[in-house]
């Protein structure tokens, strides 16, 4: 939800998978269409029209931000091993600078809003004593959260995995990648599913534990990434991702293990999930001009996608604002007319965002380079 989706130089949209054109991709154009999907299962999932319903596919909106790490995962992983290979090395310096800029920005400006709001002016000084936690990203161990701030433990969860994955990538040897990958995705699962239980950390008001949001989605985009890097891997994934109706199908199949699935996704459920989405995320990557290009690539939906990081961080500021104003004038408000509304908002308010203070920091990032 953090990452552009600029890594090479601009090439037109190709049709058939082809590894040379693949690597010298600047923007992969179905991704940031891909975001507006992610960021609309989420805006659902906080306003969700039909939250008695017994069908499971309209209450797992939530899992759109898995398929939001499935992308990170992918996207940074690629950058790293592109500039590794342009340069013979990347620049960890300029890695964690670039997300330094594209993430603290906003990120830090609504933990300090809301926080002010909950702590000063409200006056909920019993709060005060875990609002410093999410300035260090640790959201995900919390045990309480500020109101409006549950939804960082996402943000968390992937600035630690920044923080340790190009580490790993500059020791490790190309060639492990992959097997390190699959086993940490396997012990990620075991660990979720009770296979090797482990006792909690306590520490104050943090518990150290393995979330039940599963580390494995982001992992499982980085080893896509790594698979593609090399034209064998990427001729074997595109030769079952890359027909023109994969993307659609890998939809398909993530809407249908939303249906099935049982009602706790934990463990291989929800691996299922994630591999299905990593399926998607391939398919549009390997071949950009499939059945769902036009969809994703259409104005309205790619720009929605492009300022997604911002929706995603103001969007429950949005809906607590539409919600008082609806009760106070309305007495309250249709289900369906709130989440349009609230989704509006979010947009508007993270595209002046995107314009301005995001705008303004953007000016600083490094160029990628191996210096």
């Amino acid at each position: 939800m953090t990452d552009t989706a600029e890594l090479g130089s601009d090439r037109p949209i190709s049709g058939q998978p082809d590894f040379n054109a693949y690597q010298t991709t600047r923007r992969f154009s179905n991704l940031d269409g891909l975001r507006f999907i992610c960021i609309a299962m989420v805006l659902w999932h906080h306003a969700n029209p039909f939250p008695d319903s017994q069908t499971h596919i309209f209450g797992r909106g939530f899992l759109g931000v898995d398929f939001f790490f499935v992308l990170s995962g992918f996207l940074i992983t690629t950058l790293l091993l592109r500039e590794s290979k342009r340069y013979g090395r990347f620049s960890l310096r300029n890695f964690y600078l670039r997300r330094i800029i594209r993430i603290f920005p906003v990120y830090f400006f609504v933990v300090t809003l809301v926080g002010t709001y909950y702590v000063v002016i409200k006056g909920q000084t019993g709060l005060l004593g875990i609002w410093p936690f999410y300035y260090f990203f640790l959201s995900n161990f919390l045990t309480e959260h500020i109101p409006l701030l549950g939804i960082t433990w996402s943000l968390s969860v992937e600035e630690q995995y920044y923080m340790i994955w190009p580490l790993v990538l500059l020791i490790l040897p190309f060639r492990l990648l992959v097997p390190v990958c699959i086993v940490f995705v396997g012990l990620n699962v075991a660990i979720i599913s009770g296979l090797f239980p482990f006792e909690p950390i306590s520490l104050g008001p943090l518990l150290f534990k393995l979330p039940n949001a599963t580390y494995a989605p982001i992992i499982l985009g980085s080893l896509s990434a790594v698979v593609l890097h090399r034209q064998k891997g990427f001729e074997k994934l595109s030769g079952f991702a890359g027909g023109y109706y994969a993307s659609a199908i890998g939809l398909l199949s993530i809407a249908a293990l939303m249906v099935l699935a049982p009602y706790d996704l934990r463990g291989w459920p929800n691996l299922l999930i994630h591999i299905a989405m990593t399926y998607t995320l391939v398919a549009l990557v390997v071949r950009e001009k499939n059945i769902l290009s036009g969809i994703l690539t259409f104005p309205p939906v790619a720009r929605f996608g492009v300022v997604s990081y911002g929706i995603y961080l103001y969007h429950l500021i949005a809906l607590d604002v539409v919600n008082r104003i609806s009760t106070g004038l309305f007495g309250g408000v249709d289900p369906w007319a709130l989440l349009i509304v609230y989704s509006l908002l979010s947009y508007l308010i993270a595209e002046i965002s995107f314009r301005t203070l995001e705008a303004y920091f953007t000016r600083f990032r490094p160029k990628t380079s191996g210096a």
